[in-house]
């Protein structure tokens, strides 16, 4: 069995995230590549979780952020996914950041794999803003542990 076929939604969710902070754009089509229909609505669900998350926080922190440096964000970062995703990744995340999320919604029913993209994306512009890269690096990481161990505890979890 492949490394790939053994990452788990979590897993596939955080690495396409990792691979648009680092623009790495190899790394984000591995984190996807083989993924199954089922994987995929987990892997939007997991990456749509994160995206409120930072969202809340942005909002309790009164975080300031400017429209013109999220689509500068969005736009350098969107470099990284696959070329068919590029532009429709660029043009959604302008559209979220002027207070539209029917461009979201629409891809999200056209191509899910799309969506996965678009809220990477987005995941990833905001959370650069909220933490800075390391500090972005680190939630990622923090994250992943308790999401493994809350996986962990629930297999064991007979009752």
């Amino acid at each position: 069995m492949s490394g790939t076929a053994q990452k788990t939604p979590r897993d596939r969710a955080l690495n396409v995230v990792r691979g648009y902070v680092d623009h790495d754009p190899v790394a984000v089509c591995e984190a996807l590549d083989g993924l199954e229909a089922g994987d995929s609505l987990e892997v939007y669900a997991i990456l749509n979780g994160l995206l409120r998350s930072t969202i809340s926080i942005m909002e309790l922190t009164s975080r300031p952020w400017r429209l013109d440096d999220l689509v500068r964000r969005a736009d350098e970062i969107a470099v990284s996914a696959p070329l068919h995703y590029e532009f429709a990744v660029a043009e959604a995340t302008r559209a979220w950041a002027r207070g539209g999320s029917s461009a979201l919604r629409a891809a999200s029913c056209r191509d899910l794999t799309g969506a996965v993209h678009i809220t990477a994306v987005g995941v990833t512009v905001l959370g650069l803003v909220v933490w800075g890269r390391t500090g972005f690096l680190d939630v990622l990481a923090e994250f992943h542990e308790a999401a493994r161990a809350i996986a962990d505890e629930s297999v064991y979890d007979m009752s």
